[in-house]
């Protein structure tokens, strides 16, 4: 089974943007796409209401234009960001400028909590970390994980669930439980861990346009 490490997921991203000259908003475009796509096939309903967490990175953005596709289908979407919507950057920018201006809900931490352990949320969606981290997550991370598991709904991660390493399939700290994880290119390294499997739930694998060439070129230069 193909894996990839936190090295070579960043590569496949730096070569097929520098590359083969694919724009970082069409992979992020693509990759929110299969999300919704998987999330509204599972659990898709016009009247579910879907809160989803957005961090700074790329897999906040990811979360980001995933509430986009959500909201057109007629999903109840609402946001929970942990960080000020002012630091974001390039595409999730993007995302962030384009889910204002269609009046998206955005909640603080304190009301997307009250909704979830209500019992007002029937699907969260995990956008706050991807792979990338590599230490424990700052507060106020824990409270989410705590609200997240209270809640009792399916969780979807996006590429891997939020407080796992990448490499090592290990918690590092606190880490979101996620009922399926739709993650992108391939499986992460740290999946083949026993201990992931707890908190990946399913793991659907999406194709978000990398060259198949340039999968096995990355590969064979980062062993």
């Amino acid at each position: 089974m193909l894996r990839l490490t936190r090295a070579q997921v960043r590569e496949v991203d730096k070569r097929a943007i520098e590359r083969y000259h694919i724009p970082g908003i069409v992979l992020m475009e693509n990759a929110a796409r299969a999300v919704a796509d998987r999330t509204w096939q599972m659990y898709g309903r016009p009247d579910h209401s879907v809160l989803i967490l957005c961090g700074g990175g790329n897999n906040g953005g990811d979360g980001l234009a995933v509430a986009r596709h959500l909201h057109n289908r007629g999903a109840q979407v609402r946001l929970a960001l942990s960080i000020d919507p002012s630091r974001y950057q390039e595409d999730a920018l993007i995302n962030w400028n384009i889910v204002r201006e269609m009046g998206i809900p955005v909640d603080s931490l304190e009301d997307a909590r009250q909704m979830a352990v209500s019992r007002e949320i029937d699907l969260i969606v995990d956008g706050l970390f991807g792979t990338g981290l590599t230490k424990p997550p700052r507060a106020p991370f824990e409270q989410y994980v705590q609200f997240v598991e209270a809640a009792g709904v399916p969780v979807i991660a996006i590429d891997l669930p939020s407080g796992l390493d990448c490499d090592t399939g290990e918690l590092l700290g606190a880490c979101i439980r996620a009922t399926h994880t739709v993650t992108f290119v391939a499986e992460k390294a740290g999946f083949a861990n026993l201990r992931a499997s707890q908190y990946t739930g399913e793991i659907i694998v999406a194709d978000i346009g990398c060259p198949r060439e340039l999968i096995d070129e990355v590969i064979h230069d980062f062993p």
